[in-house]
């Protein structure tokens, strides 16, 4: 799938690519709007409705994935809650393997992430996967999300990187056609981000199953 030859370095993105995105499906569109009910004496279904419609505003800007930005707007303690619910926090099969596989072949492997910086503290303290990269990186660091082709240009200054040689691996089309038109080379998608959903049509790019995927033979 991928010439390893021609790759330099590898960036790959959290929710939904390395760990289930089950468990942000699950925390936003459930457990928030019955904790919300709760919290502000509404029926639980009018309350998803209420916050189904708040997030389709913020889809793709940064105070999407901003747990602060949800915190005031709500009304609720949000990294809190991730905790009630962080059992379901997972990390996809073959995730550490491929990880420790590309950096023995000398290859440098960032995490980038639009998750907040509350949300990644939390996700890495129950997988231990931070071990695993040369950096973590998170959109809110740059004021920017990897929907807007700006945010590579703007992650030159902090990770400095060919796009020739880059590869990308990430759930998001939105997030592939950005890195897509700034110019970098590789992109891969994921099939199946939530393990309890139906796989994604991805057509327009390569997709893997599984990491086994990527990790063919002879990587060099």
């Amino acid at each position: 799938m991928i010439d390893w030859s021609r790759v330099r370095t590898v960036f790959l993105d959290m929710d939904g690519t390395l760990l289930d995105l089950h468990f942000d499906n699950h925390f936003w569109l459930h457990h928030v709007p019955q904790r919300y009910a709760q919290h502000h004496g509404v029926e639980e279904e009018d309350a998803r409705r209420d916050i189904l419609e708040r997030y389709q505003h913020r889809s793709g800007t940064l105070e999407w994935y901003s747990v602060d930005f949800w915190a005031s707007e709500l009304g609720l303690d949000i990294a809190c809650l991730k905790e009630e619910v962080a059992h379901l926090i997972a990390v996809h099969p073959h995730v550490p393997e491929f990880l420790d596989a590309v950096r023995a072949a000398g290859k440098r492997v960032v995490l980038v992430t639009n998750a907040h910086h509350k949300s990644l503290t939390l996700k890495m303290s129950r997988t231990r996967l931070d071990v695993h990269f040369d950096a973590l990186i998170t959109s809110h660091e740059l004021g920017l999300p990897k929907e807007q082709p700006a945010f590579w240009q703007a992650l030159q200054a902090v990770e400095p990187y060919a796009v020739e040689h880059t590869l990308l691996v990430d759930d998001s089309l939105a997030v592939l056609r950005s890195a897509r038109d700034y110019g970098i080379a590789h992109l891969v998608a994921v099939h199946q981000p939530d393990t309890r959903q139906p796989r994604k049509d991805v057509d327009e790019f390569q997709a893997i199953d599984t990491f086994l995927d990527l990790m063919p033979g002879g990587i060099s």
